[in-house]
């Protein structure tokens, strides 16, 4: 069983919108690969944890907001240097194509942060966080690693996540379609 999942990190934000906090998620690219029914466009994935989105949400409404009014993706808004970065830790593994994967994240959850971020303090924020909170590493100080056969403890995860961020984490669990036995934590 690989170990495999996103990682939620819930960061309070005060603000009058319809939204109070960001969720910071992060997946496992061998699992995003692995879970699809299609096969990704990279041969092999990034052997690290990647940036999926960050998304404005609410405790008390389930359905978080997005594609809310707001300016629409501008790539130019995203500079070669900021470009070059997001393309290490915000790749689209799924298709290869990172800016329609950026485009994507940012018309869905960004227009719903632009009262508080605009389109570049989004991603520059997500880039610094990724680089801040670096879940490969910390797992890998944990000895929790990627093995074809060791497997790992739910609580394991989330204490090594929560030691290092001061947040707990929220893992979610997908099956793997071609072992319908397992589990990956998604």
């Amino acid at each position: 069983l690989v170990l495999a999942f996103a990682f939620f990190l819930c960061l309070i934000m005060s603000t009058s919108g319809s939204y109070v906090y960001f969720q910071f998620v992060q997946q496992w690219p061998p699992t995003t690969c692995g879970v699809r029914w299609k096969p990704c466009s990279k041969p092999r994935p990034l052997q690290i944890f990647t940036i999926h989105g960050l998304w404005p949400s609410n405790y008390s409404n389930p359905t978080m907001p997005s594609y809310c009014t707001g300016s629409q993706f501008n790539d130019r808004k995203v500079y070669p240097q900021l470009r070059s970065k997001l393309k290490r830790s915000w790749p689209n593994v799924e298709s290869g194509n990172d800016t329609k994967f950026w485009e994507g994240e940012w018309n869905k959850h960004g227009t719903c942060s632009e009262q508080t971020l605009s389109q570049m303090q989004y991603f520059e924020r997500s880039h610094a966080m990724w680089y801040s909170h670096n879940i490969t590493n910390i797992l890998k100080s944990a000895s929790i690693v990627p093995h074809p056969t060791q497997t790992w403890k739910y609580s394991d995860i989330v204490s090594a996540i929560k030691t290092d961020t001061q947040r707990t984490p929220l893992l979610r669990c997908k099956r793997d379609p071609a072992q319908p036995n397992s589990q990956f934590l998604h």
